[in-house]
């Protein structure tokens, strides 16, 4: 009797065992078209709280960044279908389900049907026929990233990037002295200088606190290469370090001195509590420095009216575009992501001048010169300088034979892969059911 029970327990146990796995199978593959896109939905709304909280600012970069790429991205798109394809093939044929099978199916033809058609979708301004001109470049506060901002040792090297223009930020003394300076109200000194150290009782909110003398006292060049805010200082030499260091506050008059020998032309930010005298202070400074006055790009709003004027040579620079159409203004300065690429090719078939600020990345660089912008305010001209053509660029014919030849090798790989999956199930399923008959035929015999 109880060799009996062994026996029949050890004959009965693998189909036992093969009974359980396939049930457990079914059960897996009922669930795991919820699972998968659970885990799709849970790791693309991580994706999206990590931006939003880390990096807010850059969401306006984000459809820029998909123009650059997406040609690319659907290319990648239709790859990483057809290697997962063999997956949802077998969980396809595997399922014992009719409500499953057609909901793989369908979420797979849909899925598909999306990668592989979204180029009809897809407008990049690197699409295109004829490559517009290079984007001039304007040095943002010189070139920060080889030496301090708004230093006379920053725009000298940004002269060496071959920049059609400095773009700097003014604000007058407490004696009516115009000097270089981005940082004002609460935050005025105190990244760029030693003031704390210089006068440590002492807090300046504003510009007028002090005098050109005392402004003068401060350096303007330690915290560059303490901070190394762009991770370049170790690129300097020794000399190079030691000349950064010793840099001082400029006047505008010295900034335009140095336009004026180099032919190039300055466009500034005028941070100030009092526009109007601090308007006329810097357009007699301008006047009197003996710069041509096309070389001055005007873009302070306050007082335009006065200054066009007192200065008609000024050329006239808005950072609005309704202010501009309305004033009939030629020449537009604003944040690259506020103007999309058919704004600005619109605005450039009107023969108006587009400036975009502050473009550092060569992807982005690549994606306005496509778009035909006039030119690109940046920390980086020494990378941009070196640039003959954007990072890709290809016609819209090369385009639409590329992603059709991508999906029809995409769709035969995938009916090729389909067709030997569905061999190897027939083939899995027919040995199963084959040694379950064995199983069972050796069990009857058994009894």
């Amino acid at each position: 009797m109880v060799l009996y029970i062994f026996n029949h327990s050890y004959t009965y146990t693998p189909y036992s065992l093969h009974w359980c796995w396939l049930k457990y199978e079914k059960k897996s593959l009922k669930f795991f078209p919820q699972i998968f896109l659970s885990l799709g939905v849970l790791f693309i709304a991580s994706g999206l709280t990590g931006i939003s909280l880390k990096w807010k600012q850059e969401w306006p970069t984000v459809p820029l960044s998909l123009q650059a790429t997406g040609p690319f991205l659907q290319f990648g798109a239709v790859v990483a279908l057809t290697l997962l394809s063999p997956l949802v093939f077998r969980c396809f044929l595997r399922s014992k389900n009719a409500g499953c099978k057609v909901l793989i199916a369908l979420v797979f033809v849909v899925i598909s049907a999306a990668i592989f058609l979204c180029p009809l979708l897809i407008h990049s301004p690197c699409l295109l026929s004829e490559l517009p001109e290079k984007p001039k470049l304007i040095g943002h506060r010189g070139a920060p990233m080889k030496a301090p901002e708004n230093t006379i040792m920053a725009f000298n090297r940004s002269v060496e990037c071959g920049v059609t223009a400095f773009e700097t930020d003014v604000q007058l003394s407490k004696d009516r002295i115009p000097f270089l300076m981005h940082d004002n109200g609460s935050d005025f000194l105190l990244r760029t200088t030693n003031v704390k150290q210089k006068f440590p009782d002492t807090h300046f909110s504003h510009s007028a606190n002090l005098t050109w003398e005392e402004l003068q006292s401060l350096n303007a060049g330690e915290w560059f290469v303490e901070t190394d805010p762009f991770h370049t200082v170790r690129q300097l030499s020794e000399d190079e370090k030691k000349a950064a260091q010793n840099q001082s506050i400029p006047s505008l008059l010295q900034l335009l001195n140095l336009a004026k020998e180099h032919n190039i032309s300055v466009i500034f930010d005028l941070y100030s509590p009092d526009q109007e005298n601090d308007t006329n202070d810097t357009v007699r400074t301008i006047l009197s420095s003996g710069i041509d006055p096309s070389l001055i790009l005007w873009l302070p709003p306050d007082e335009r009216d006065a200054v066009s004027l007192a200065a008609p040579g000024f050329i006239q620079v808005y950072n609005n575009l309704k202010e501009m159409l309305n004033k009939r203004g030629t020449h537009l300065n604003m944040k690259y992501s506020k103007l999309s690429t058919e704004e600005i090719r619109e605005l450039r078939s009107h023969n108006k001048t587009v400036n975009l600020w502050v473009v550092n990345e060569p992807w982005l660089f690549s994606l306005l010169w496509c778009a035909g912008a006039s030119s690109v305010t940046t920390n980086s001209c020494h990378l941009l300088r070196d640039m003959e053509r954007p990072s890709w660029v290809m016609s819209p014919l090369q385009y639409r034979i590329a992603w059709t030849v991508v999906d029809a090798v995409a769709f035969l790989l995938m009916t090729a892969l389909f067709i030997v999956q569905r061999k190897r199930e027939e083939r899995r399923q027919y040995f199963s059911l084959e040694r379950i008959d064995a199983l069972l035929t050796h069990r009857v015999d058994r009894d």
